[in-house]
């Protein structure tokens, strides 16, 4: 399985820290002012997927997503609204998990809150300071870039040659690119007590403090999406890596913007719909299928035409489900493959090996879903080989296709309201009484008695069970 490493640019053979089957992965989690919108939505979905093939190939996942309930918006909004720093961000908080679980996002082992790990993150700094990375000055600790060589790594750039840009001079920084590890106290806002003086932690340190307690001083994959390649995440490795004296992080995974017109969608620039916006048009499930289409670090642009495609793909494979489910009540178990069952079970392996080798090279969600769709139109087709014909369909080959398809929903997250639980959906004694009312309304219409026997029908079809009647007899289904 290859990852593409944000460190090095490259896709690098995965390995985990002592080739064990345990990976420790850190996410990025929001700053809590406001709902969630799609962007954050790609973030975490894309992890989440990540995180269930991992764990299809049988590695334990420890994930982490922190939650960033101290900062500038957080105060400001809180300001704005009324209300006090852990009202708005307990509530922003639940709304996230709410929308997560709405995805069918897993959950994260822990979901740390900054303003929980204070005395981490102070004595964090305080290692920073004794080592030589971290001065203080009038208004706040800083960190001190130029002592550490690697400092551009993540991004690729040679600071030396680099030129400031900055419109905001900061007087009190030896060089402009230093960024701060603790803010002084100003009036009205949150402050700790620090060996520096009352204040509270800069945005950057509290990633650092918070993976080193729950995930040790080296872990596998940290991830967000690429606005945080720089400056959080540089920064980030800077004062880890001077804390640890060590490599930090593994393996660095970034997710690809979304899209609006060109423009990323982001709260700064407005163009933003949140997810709670978008379940009112449109099913949880779609969102996550639409995100999974195209690969998490590319582009993705936001349309409703690119919406509505995603829904009509969606509704194929759903379909397919459903001619699948109905399939296992009318096929039978056969000695023999003829050629259409040998073409229709080499299909069904060959897609499934391209899936998982699309999957091992980076994730690639849209490469995989091209093989899903060659299974969902070589069983459909296999199946309406039989539709007129006095033959049923191999039961075996039914079952395969059911195992590949109950398989992409596992790792994709995707197919829960459907039937892809074969007869589980339906236990056995109400199957028992189906199959006893089809034959009572068989029975009613040798004797003519029309009435009757469409009563049952038109009953089982409030019942959300459809009746389909051919040459070779009745099949139903769920509606």
């Amino acid at each position: 399985m290859k990852i593409y490493n944000t460190a090095s640019k490259n896709k690098e053979t995965f390995k985990t820290i002592n080739n064990k089957k345990l990976i420790k992965m850190y996410v990025c989690g929001p700053t809590v002012y406001d709902h969630a919108h799609l962007g954050h939505g790609r973030t975490y979905v894309a992890f989440d997927i990540i995180r269930r093939y991992l764990e299809h190939k049988n590695y334990i996942v420890q994930l982490i997503i922190n939650f960033t309930d101290i900062d500038d918006k957080i105060i400001n909004r809180a300001n704005e609204q009324g209300t006090t720093i852990k009202e708005l961000s307990d509530k922003f908080i639940n709304s996230f998990l709410e929308d997560m679980e709405k995805l069918n996002v897993k959950p994260a082992l822990i979901y740390p809150r900054v303003s929980e790990h204070i005395n981490e993150i102070i004595e964090f700094i305080k290692v920073l300071e004794k080592k030589g990375y971290a001065y203080a000055t009038a208004d706040g600790v800083y960190f001190d870039t130029s002592k550490y060589e690697k400092y551009g790594e993540l991004r690729k750039i040679n600071i030396k040659e680099e030129t400031s840009e900055q419109k905001n001079i900061n007087i009190n920084k030896k060089n402009q690119r230093d960024f701060a590890l603790w803010k002084f106290a100003k009036p009205d806002e949150p402050k700790w007590d620090s060996p520096w003086g009352e204040g509270r932690p800069a945005w950057h340190i509290e990633c650092s403090a918070m993976s080193l307690k729950y995930l040790g001083d080296n872990f596998d994959i940290h991830g967000g999406g690429c606005d945080l390649i720089f400056p959080h995440h540089e920064n980030e490795k800077a004062q880890s890596e001077c804390y640890t004296d060590k490599k930090w992080v593994n393996y660095w995974i970034h997710t690809g913007f979304v899209m609006v017109n060109n423009e990323k969608m982001s709260k700064s620039l407005g163009n933003f719909s949140t997810l709670k916006d978008l379940f009112e048009k449109y099913s949880a499930e779609l969102i996550r299928f639409f995100l999974l289409e195209r690969h998490y670090s590319s582009p993705l642009d936001y349309t409703e035409d690119a919406i509505n495609h995603s829904k009509n793909n969606l509704d194929k494979l759903y379909n397919t489900i459903q001619n699948i489910t109905v399939a296992f009540r009318n096929s039978e178990i056969k000695y023999k493959l003829n050629e259409i069952d040998k073409n229709t079970i080499e299909t069904i392996h060959n897609c499934t090996e391209k899936f998982y080798t699309a999957m091992d090279d980076n994730f690639n969600t849209a490469q995989a879903l091209k093989y899903v769709f060659e299974v969902s139109t070589a069983i459909n087709k296999y199946i309406n080989n039989y539709a007129n014909s006095d033959e049923l369909p191999n039961y075996s080959i039914i079952l395969k296709s059911y195992e590949f398809f109950k398989m992409v929903g596992e790792i994709f997250g995707i197919f829960g309201s459907s039937t892809i639980n074969t007869a589980t959906n339906t236990n056995i004694a109400e199957e028992n009484l189906i199959n006893i009312l089809m034959e009572l309304r068989a029975d009613l219409k040798k004797e003519k008695n029309y009435n009757l026997s469409d009563k049952i029908r038109d009953k089982l079809k409030e019942m959300d069970i459809i009746l389909e009647d051919s040459p070779k007899g009745t099949i139903w289904k769920k509606a």
